[in-house]
């Protein structure tokens, strides 16, 4: 990675990010619209200079004022009704990670395998090297296989956490007694991190997650070797 990539969010790396990234394109549009809109009509006002001391009511120009907002609603939340759907969906998912939110890392537990559990630290500033990401990076990886669906069912140990990775589109809470589930699809090989997004207490900024998508064939020898 290069010094600007470092300093901005990640490359989608999910479909559902890829439509939430349109959305805010089309939302954004419609924002620059009506201001542009907006902004036309009050130079034109100020700068005429004629008047009407008569003018009591306009039925049209409220009417189409009216309307006209009512109509922008349906434009946005047309497409953000149908992100919400498609992002709450569970798509048959061919593997389930179970993450548990603890002061202050995360324990991750491949529930389709046997034994298959580890936590993940945050690793310390004086054992960084040169590759390692200042607060984002830990000890432990979790690696997921891409393009296929996969479930991630979420509590915590203690306290209120969140398990959020930007690039993935995805953010759920960790609430200690429930389980949380979501669903997702890594559409591309890399590394994509994420941090905690619920304030939980004095450590909270440094409970970084780490997420390493790798193909099949990969993931299947680290679940074989990992025991060994």
């Amino acid at each position: 990675m290069t010094t600007w990539a470092n300093m901005n969010l990640q490359d989608s790396a999910s479909p559902i990010m890829e439509q939430l990234i349109y959305f805010h394109d089309h939302a954004l549009m419609i924002i620059l619209m009506i201001l542009i809109t907006v902004t036309y009509m009050m130079i034109a006002m100020i700068n005429n200079k004629l008047s009407n001391r008569f003018l009591l009511e306009g039925q049209m120009i409220e009417t189409a004022w009216t309307i006209a907002p009512a109509v922008i609603l349906i434009f946005i939340a047309i497409p953000s009704l149908r992100l919400l759907y498609l992002m709450d969906e569970i798509n048959n998912p061919l593997m389930t990670l179970k993450t548990i939110g603890h002061q202050w890392y995360w324990s991750y537990e491949y529930s389709d395998f046997t034994k298959i559990e580890f936590d993940s630290y945050m690793i310390p500033q004086n054992e960084m090297n040169l590759n390692s990401f200042r607060l984002l990076d830990v000890d432990n990886r979790a690696p997921l296989p891409m393009n296929i669906f996969i479930r991630i069912i979420i509590t915590s140990a203690d306290v209120l956490h969140s398990w959020t990775i930007p690039s993935l589109g995805i953010k759920a809470d960790a609430t200690p007694g429930r389980l949380n589930q979501s669903s997702f699809l890594i559409n591309r090989p890399g590394v994509f991190y994420g941090q905690c997004s619920e304030i939980c207490g004095a450590n909270h900024s440094f409970m970084p997650i780490v997420i390493e998508s790798i193909p099949m064939k990969k993931f299947i020898n680290w679940i074989y070797n990992f025991n060994e």
